[in-house]
């Protein structure tokens, strides 16, 4: 059973997050906490901080329990470049605290520097079968993609649901496309806790249903704005300079028509624009529409990337002050890891004696005394 719920946070580009809660319709036992991860392979691009850094923010500052983490071992599910893996580590580090991110609200830290991850994902490994992950459609589609699948590619879903957790998160902030990865997060804790008691919390997605999971490619309105995309023209990072993003704008790909309108099924393209400049400016569409009936597409393709300058303007210069600050990048990591490590090891732990695994000199101690009694 599916039950859904609206939040709505406070603030300039307030947005709305549905709350879907599978298997369970009780009232959850866990205090609430919220967990996300996101991966350091490439630069963030607007689709990632209007999607989903934004949101973690405004979850940060009303107050929520939360914990973020870079998840390098996810990236390395695909060959990596060692250098080049641990300098985009650094930059999302530092583009995360240039968005907001502060760690004295959050826990930030690195996957790979907090072990009870890999470790968890094993024992949850042998509680769900290749049958379950072989039907995730994240796994189909990368598997097209390689002549021979990596076998990191098929389990990782499992190490994502080790990350939630461990931290026994109540809600996570997700996509529509991680919504099924969640479901075995909920599946494999439903199934743990049946199995050896009440150990893991039900996790609830947090979908946003508002237009910050609409941001499309700039050259291809059908398809989401991706790193990955083979043209340089399709994407916006927050690092790119004023002059970088006013031409990427105006590359956008839009339609015959010269009218400002937004129509996403019949114009996608000036839509997606329009759905850019409402989430930078905190403006909603139809307002824009009416500030736009004397512009033609070509001329409101400028408005649109003034405020995107004026938006990420800040942001880029504090993501540059930074990055020049190795040291500090490193501390907030590690200082992030200490604080998750306590959280992990007291989880990791508790499922270990669950499922008899490690501390037999204590078993066997609680064994004897138990003898003697007897």
């Amino acid at each position: 059973m599916i039950i859904s719920r609206t939040l709505r946070f406070c603030g300039r580009q307030a947005k709305s997050l549905t709350i879907q809660k599978f298997y369970s319709t009780e009232k959850p036992t866990w205090p609430r906490k919220i967990f996300s991860g996101i991966q350091p392979t490439g630069g963030l691009h607007i689709g990632n901080y209007l999607g989903a850094i934004s949101r973690w923010v405004e979850l940060q500052n009303t107050g929520e329990d939360v914990t973020y983490c870079i998840v390098d071992l996810h990236s390395i599910t695909l060959p990596q470049d060692p250098a080049c893996l641990k300098e985009n580590i650094l930059h999302m580090t530092a583009a995360l605290l240039a968005c907001g991110i502060d760690p004295q609200k959050s826990v930030l830290f690195l996957q790979s520097d907090v072990k009870q991850h890999a470790e968890l994902g094993w024992i949850l490994g042998c509680h769900t079968t290749m049958a379950r992950l072989g039907h995730l459609p994240q796994f189909k589609e990368k598997s097209t993609k390689v002549k021979e699948i990596p076998l990191g590619i098929f389990v990782y879903p499992v190490l994502q649901a080790a990350d939630i957790l461990l931290y026994r998160a109540t809600h996570v902030p997700v996509g529509e496309d991680q919504v099924q990865h969640l479901q075995l997060a909920q599946h494999l804790a439903k199934t743990f806790n049946t199995k050896y008691g009440n150990t893991f919390a039900h996790c609830h997605a947090l979908v946003s249903t508002d237009l910050s999971n609409r941001i499309k490619s700039l050259r291809d309105p059908t398809k989401k704005m991706s790193k990955s995309d083979t043209d340089p023209k399709s994407v916006i990072f927050l690092t790119d300079p004023p002059d970088a993003v006013v031409e990427k704008v105006k590359k956008a790909i839009t339609d015959f028509t010269s009218a400002v309108t937004f129509e996403p099924d019949a114009r996608p393209g000036v839509s997606n624009l329009i759905t850019i400049h409402s989430l930078m400016t905190g403006k909603t569409p139809e307002a824009i529409c009416v500030e736009c009936t004397d512009v033609d597409t070509g001329k409101y393709k400028g408005r649109v990337a003034e405020a995107v300058i004026e938006h990420l303007n800040p942001i880029r210069m504090r993501l540059e002050d930074y990055s020049k600050h190795p040291e500090y990048l490193c501390q907030v990591l590690q200082e992030g890891a200490d604080r998750a490590s306590k959280v992990a090891e007291e989880t990791l732990q508790e499922v270990k004696d669950k499922v008899g695994l490690g501390r037999i000199g204590s078993f066997v101690k609680r064994k004897s005394k138990k003898t003697q009694e007897n």
